[in-house]
């Protein structure tokens, strides 16, 4: 059993990999998402984008991975805060749109926590 949930280290960044290369190829795109009273949104598009990637590789490596899955944590619960729970909050059809990412998010953070509690191997950075 032990040899299957450590699997969990290893399937734990796919998403995060899949997520940032999809920043990338659609831009345009999830720019729309971005709050309107930031600036640059397809800046920040890209920003979260190589953050995710560069999470994910990190944990792969294990080279300040309890650093990018904290980072990651927080991103995550900032796309919550600022993206998710206005659509939410607002109803109707937009809450059904953002409601489902809302939730993901949430899990991933805390799924991100607990990577950075209980699996990361370089905690040079965060003790």
């Amino acid at each position: 059993m032990g040899t299957f949930l450590s699997l969990g280290r290893w399937i734990f960044p796919i998403p995060f990999i899949l997520f940032g290369l999809t920043h990338f190829a659609k831009a345009e795109a999830l720019s729309g998402i971005v709050p309107a009273y930031m600036p640059a949104k397809v800046f920040w598009v890209y920003l979260s984008g190589v953050g995710m990637i560069a999470a994910a590789v990190s944990m792969y490596l294990g080279k300040y991975d309890k650093l990018a899955a904290t980072l990651l944590a927080i991103m995550l619960l900032l796309f919550v805060v600022m993206v998710h729970l206005p659509g939410v909050l607002a109803g109707s059809d937009s809450m059904q749109q953002a409601l489902p990412s809302l939730l993901k998010d949430i899990a991933l953070a805390a799924a991100s926590m607990m990577y950075a509690q209980n699996q990361a191997r370089d905690s040079s950075i965060v003790g």
